[in-house]
């Protein structure tokens, strides 16, 4: 991966967008080494889809809640992550070191699918206890991790020619 690349990714992260037209736009980079060179990066894996963003609030699912997991698993830790990551409305499950094993991010409709959520996880037999906190409000959340490097940074660190 080049600074060519990284300028195009760091582009589809400033925009919204893979819109080749709209990156050539931004970054002067000629439309057909864009559409060329995304092939490459999704090829690559690096480009995993092509969704567009959803507004959960305006969606329906403003509801988020963070929850903290607790378990005791006599089995396989990737087991218990399967089980939990199932639950309808978790839309992030990641694994921690520390008191708390799992911390799961759920977005919901209502506070009676919150209380749906909370009485599933107390089903999984792993679970030993839970911890639960309600967002009430979301002051940044950036679906493109890129969108917060300047590019030179991203050269510095990723740039391999």
């Amino acid at each position: 991966m080049d600074e060519r690349d990284l300028r195009i990714l760091k582009a589809i992260a400033d925009l919204g967008t893979g819109s080749p037209e709209r990156i050539n736009e931004e970054t002067d980079i000629p439309v057909s080494t864009i559409h060329y060179r995304l092939n490459n990066l999704r090829e690559a894996g690096i480009i995993a889809n092509d969704l567009y963003d959803i507004d959960l609030d305006e969606l329906g699912l403003g509801v988020t809640v963070l929850v903290e997991v607790l378990a005791d698993y006599a089995g396989e830790h990737d087991d218990v992550a399967a089980t939990i990551a199932e639950l309808e409305g978790v839309t992030t499950l990641l694994s921690t070191m520390g008191e708390t094993d799992f911390v799961a991010i759920a977005h919901l409709p209502d506070d009676q699918a919150v209380g749906r959520l909370l009485r599933e996880f107390e089903r999984i037999p792993a679970v030993e206890r839970t911890n639960s906190t309600y967002v009430i409000e979301t002051l940044y959340d950036d679906a493109r991790a890129l969108s917060s490097y300047s590019l030179e940074s991203l050269v510095d660190a990723l740039a391999t020619e």
